[in-house]
């Protein structure tokens, strides 16, 4: 696709986007609303006969979705007028949104509430978003047309005085720039749209997080002026400073002061930490970078990220704010910002860093250097920590001038200083200044040490800890991994908090860079020349000294080694390299990004020896098929050992009664399992691709606090013991691919606190066991691929609390019982690809039923009649049911269908006719034996409908319906016993989006028509500089890509330069580009000349146009 085409488009629509949102927000939202207290997010006003099973329904899923809980008054009775109770939701609420619909004028309810409404927005600064939805809002504005006619019903024996306040607010509703159906292709999309405007505004309230930042104004106008906003183009601007000095809190208050202006933000964090570098894996590096940016700004956590291109494909037509914190290297912004054409018009990308010379080089021309602060700003600063307020307390303005001067004007150390010294009395802070004085001097490592060495013995060794191995831990893992240490750690955490020395957020340890490097520098100089003899090791160097020359001593507690640090060659580790480190806790080899890297650590001669006293062993690639034979693990809380070369993990039966935690994925030569007996701490059990392991043992069954257990991909596992059992408070079991498992023990039925049980690609399973039905908290089920699995048990039915079964492609599957009617709060039933299944269980009672899968079970003939029961079903899939006969007449009862697909249903041969709140996709292409849509009876089809009748090659319908919404789609292709008449009122009547019928030639009814892909227009002078609509008809010739997502490029040519624009049908018209079959659609032109030459072009897609003809439409 000609991408000049594209770019035209693309500046038109973000123009036009930004331009509602900014008008929606400002007309709409007066500034007084930014000081109220608001009971409810959002107050929904709307008639009910109108939108609540369709656009009201999907509104309330996308914002629940985006965490919105609106005031909906469907439980309120509804009486003469309306109550104290809802005029206390609608004054109590931030925004209200008014759905405007046809009969919105027939409810003297709904126009109280309107009037109320505009009254809020006057008076307390209310928010009022409008939709418009299948009405004009100038009938709206002026009461005329349908909803004119309507509302004056209403008005009839009203007083006056009622009447004209309803016009009023009618009036004002209409004025406000709202979401107008009609200009929306997709009503998805609207609804979208509407969820982020409402999530904008219920977010862009004044931040208090950085009140007490000083000068913090100054920093974000003179940052807001390089970012020039108003410009069309994408800027990147930096800023720069020492560390410390707060520049992360100063892009955090620019991004919350600006980001609701765009589509699309995101802040990533900590980059440095994160992903450091030097990197043994710099592609996994990118690719990691990448999802992490991908996944916070489209807020999809399991995001997929194949490659690098990923990021520019997914952002390129998107006004995004970006601010990437602490970056340290190129590599970083090559992975997620590596060039402004990455990102769609409007983007603005934040750069924050230390390093000057990284914002040059990546050819940032806009930085900005965040300087000290003054003396009078340092003070202020100060005293905020120190006192809690801007200025001294009384009788200490000196001694604060004098505390400040000498800790310096880093921001960090102030705040550091300031905690320091709250609280203490004028004598105390007296006696500290000759500390201050001779300790202290403008270095920051000094303040921050003055600070550390303040502490207790036990606060300076947690805080050392932290700093060196746990400074990415939660609270209570720490607290597991130190409970031998005889110290409260949340008390001491506490203590560490109050000296700003570090931060708890949600139970997790955050810790500024600055005081990670104090930590790392003070391990570092315990012996700065002899690296064994410190408590922790970090630094890869020193670790691959100590390991290869056997130099540690009992003083060393912990080993932390990024496996990414060694960047050439291998590390031998001698055979006696631990013998010596009797007291180390915390041992951890590991790969960063979580990659299976090359092997790097090698033990020649074996290993003699690993301490005792291990509570964490973290070794990724294991070169031994065992530990050691003297090793003890009665200490260890955790252990992961993936993807090595294990056989076992020790000889005998050892203790391991503090063990929480084991992960051995990837050890594909895993054939033994320690004993359990004493595993009663277990929480997590991992033991994905353990390609040799046949069983578990028996004493599994002790391990009664298991929470979740992961075989994923045990293709060798036979059975499970029947200790399985015992595992009471087990919450997860993952089978998936455990192709030789054969059964489930009976004992299985007493895993009472069961949620998730999957048994995906389990191909020798059997049966499930009926004592499944005692499971009560059940609520997944995943079975799919279980191609033995011939039925289900009976006793399924008692699962009442399940919410999803999948069960695809078990291809052996006959029937369900029929105790599934039971399974009231099923949400998502999947049997699809069930070959055998011939017939399904009444499923009326499952009234929770929302998305129902059976593509492709081409044995089933028949639905049952009870399924219009199933009010709440959204979604229904039969494409591929080659032997389904006939639908039930009810099926259009489920007032809630939405979507309902029957490509390939090549025995039915007729459909229901369709009724008034029929579905908006009708799938039926590939059905060949259908000889009727039953549309007769309908003048006019429902909104956004998208017919798909493709290759329906029996299909004689006569159409005596019309297409006039914009939003409808047909394809009629291959359909050629299709009546001459039809073919004509499609292409004749229709102002469908676009469409595809059988047909050799253009047809007469459009005026200009040519051979080949271009014709000539000639228009009446008064059309010039006006917006015009065409329709176009196209017949196409085979080129070489047969499988096209077919588009066109429209190119309107004239001396001495030309227009272009974009057009691309919709995604549902796919296939191979087809012979006898005419493409119509619609799009609209801005005219500069009376004559003008308009071409046809579908480059992208190799093929050519045979025949072109257009009308203009009036």
């Amino acid at each position: 696709m000609d991408s000049s085409c594209f770019l035209v488009y693309r500046i038109f629509r973000f123009r036009k986007r930004n331009k509602n949102i900014s008008s929606s927000l400002s007309s709409s939202c007066p500034p007084s609303s930014l000081s109220q207290n608001w009971l409810h997010p959002v107050f929904l006003s709307f008639r009910g006969e109108d939108v609540r099973k369709g656009l009201l329904s999907h509104i309330q899923k996308e914002f629940q979705r985006n965490g919105i809980t609106p005031f909906i008054d469907n439980e309120m009775k509804r009486g003469g007028s309306i109550g104290p109770e809802l005029l206390q939701a609608i004054r109590g609420s931030k925004i209200a949104i008014i759905l405007l619909s046809r009969n919105y004028g027939s409810s003297k309810w709904c126009l109280d509430e309107l009037v109320e409404i505009m009254k809020c927005r006057e008076e307390l600064g209310q928010t009022v978003m409008t939709v418009f939805y299948d009405v004009d809002p100038s009938d709206v504005r002026k009461q005329k047309g349908d909803f004119g006619k309507v509302f004056k019903k209403t008005c009839v024996g009203r007083p006056e005085e009622m009447v004209q306040r309803w016009k009023q607010a009618l009036t004002s509703a209409a004025n406000i720039l709202g979401e107008d159906s009609r200009n929306w292709e997709n009503e998805a999309d609207m609804i979208i749209k509407i969820s982020k405007d409402v999530s904008d505004v219920l977010s862009f309230t004044p931040s208090k997080d950085f009140d007490e930042f000083v000068g913090i104004e100054a920093h974000t106008t003179e940052i807001t002026s390089l970012l020039q906003l108003d410009l069309e183009e994408v800027r990147m601007i930096g800023i720069w400073g020492p560390a410390g000095i707060g520049k992360t809190t100063i892009s955090r208050v620019l991004y919350n002061k600006l980001f609701h202006q765009f589509q699309l933000g995101a802040i990533i964090d900590n980059i440095k930490v994160r992903y450091p570098r030097p990197c043994h894996d710099e592609y996994s590096a990118k690719l990691q970078l990448q999802k992490e940016l991908l996944s916070q700004m489209i807020n999809q956590k399991d995001m997929v990220v194949p490659h690098l291109g990923v990021a520019q494909e997914r952002l390129k037509d998107k006004k995004v704010l970006l601010v990437l914190d602490d970056v340290d290297g190129l590599v970083q912004l090559d992975a997620m910002a590596k060039d402004v054409q990455w990102f769609g018009l409007g983007s603005r990308i934040i750069v924050v860093t230390q390093d000057l010379k990284l914002l040059k080089a990546h050819g940032i021309k806009y930085i900005y250097k965040v300087d000290f602060p003054t003396s009078d700003e340092a003070l202020e600063i100060f005293c905020m920590y120190a006192f809690g307020e801007k200025s001294p307390k009384v009788g200490f303005e000196q001694i604060a001038r004098t505390v400040t001067t000498l800790a310096g004007k880093l921001p960090l150390g102030l705040r550091v200083m300031g905690s320091y010294l709250r609280r203490m009395s004028k004598q105390e802070w007296a006696k500290s200044i000759p500390r201050l004085r001779t300790s202290l001097d403008d270095d920051i490592e000094s303040v921050l040490k003055f600070s550390y060495n303040s502490l207790a013995e036990q606060e300076k060794d947690l805080f050392l800890h932290i700093t060196c191995f746990f400074r990415r831990e939660r609270i209570e893992t720490l607290e597991v991994f130190l409970a031998k240490k005889s110290v409260d750690v949340r008390q001491g955490l506490q203590i560490l908090a109050d000296k700003s020395l570090l931060s708890l957020n949600l139970g997790n340890i955050e810790m500024h860079n600055l005081l990670v490097q104090l930590g790392l520098d003070i391990v570092r100089k315990q012996s700065i020349h002899k690296p064994g003899k410190r408590q922790f090791l970090v630094d890869t160097e020193d670790i691959c000294e100590v390991l290869t020359d056997d130099t540690g001593t009992r003083t060393l507690i912990g080993i932390d080694l990024e496996l990414s640090g060694v960047i050439e060659g291998v590390i031998n580790i001698s055979e006696r390299a631990f013998e010596r480190m009797c007291n180390l806790q915390f041992l951890r080899f590991h790969h960063p990004y979580g990659d299976r890297c090359h092997d790097i650590l090698y033990l020649p001669q074996g290993l003699s020896h690993i301490s005792r006293k291990l509570r964490l062993l973290h070794w990724e690639r294991y070169p031994l098929t065992c530990l050691p034979p003297k090793f003890n693990p009665e200490f260890l809380v955790k252990i992961n050992m993936r993807d090595s070369m294990l056989e076992k993990l020790w000889d005998g039966n050892e203790p391991i009664r503090n063990l929480k935690w084991m992960d051995l994925s990837f050890c594909v030569n895993l054939k033994e399992l320690p004993d359990f007996s004493t595993a009663t701490n277990l929480q997590e059990l991992r033991l994905i691709n353990c390609l040799s392991l046949v069983e578990l043992p028996s004493s599994i069954g002790n391990a009664t606090n298991l929470l979740e257990l992961d075989l994923i991909d045990c293709s060798s596992l036979v059975k499970l013991p029947s200790s399985i059992g015992n595992l009471t408070n087990l919450k997860k079991l993952f089978l998936n691919r455990c192709s030789s498992l054969v059964k489930l023990p009976s004992s299985f039925g007493n895993v009472t606190s069961l949620k998730e049980l999957n048994l995906s690609g389990c191909s020798s399973l059997l049966e499930i066991p009926s004592s499944i039905g005692n499971i009560v908290n059940l609520k997944k089920v995943y079975a799919d691929g279980c191609s033995s699995l011939v039925q289900l048990p009976s006793s399924i039915g008692n699962n009442t609390n399940l919410k999803e079964l999948h069960l695809l492609n078990c291809s052996s599957l006959m029937e369900c019982p029929s105790s599934m009617l039971n399974l009231t709060r099923l949400e998502d039933l999947n049997l699809s690809g069930c070959l055998s299944l011939v017939k399904l269980p009444s499923i009326g009672n499952v009234i929770n039923l929302q998305s129902l899968y059976l593509s492709d079970c081409s044995s089933l003939m028949e639905l049952p009649f009870t399924i219009e029961n199933a009010t709440n079903l959204d979604t229904l899939y039969l494409d591929g049911c080659s032997n389904l006969l006939e639908l039930p007449s009810s099926i259009w009862n489920i007032t809630n269908l939405q979507s309902l697909y029957l490509n390939g249903c090549s025995s039915l041969k007729e459909l229901p006719s369709l009724v008034e709140n029929a579905i908006n996709l009708q799938n039926v292409s590939n059905c060949s034996s259908l000889l009727e849509l039953n549309l007769v009876s309908h003048p006019v089809v429902p909104d956004s409908l998208i017919l798909d009748a493709g290759d329906c090659e029996s299909l004689v319908q006569r159409l005596d319906c019309f297409f006039q919404n914009p939003k409808i789609v047909l394809n009629f292709a291959n359909c050629f016993k299709l009546n001459q008449e039809a073919r004509d009122l499609i292409i004749q009547t229709s102002a469908c989006r676009n469409a595809i019928l059988p047909g050799e030639k253009v047809p007469a009814y459009f005026t200009y028509r040519a051979t080949g892909d271009s014709l000539t227009v000639k228009l009446n002078q008064k059309y010039l500089l006006q917006s015009l609509r065409f329709k176009a008809c196209l017949l196409l010739v085979e080129g070489q890509n047969k499988w096209p997502n077919w588009g066109m490029n429209l190119v309107t040519s004239r001396e001495p330069d030309g227009h272009i624009v974009l057009y691309t049908p919709s995604s549902h018209l796919q296939g191979p580009l087809l012979m006898e079959n005419l493409y119509t659609f619609e799009f609209e032109l801005v005219v500069t000349s009376s004559e003008f030459v308009l071409e046809f072009r579908a480059d992208r897609y190799k093929c050519a146009v045979s025949e072109c003809g257009l009308i203009q439409l009036f």
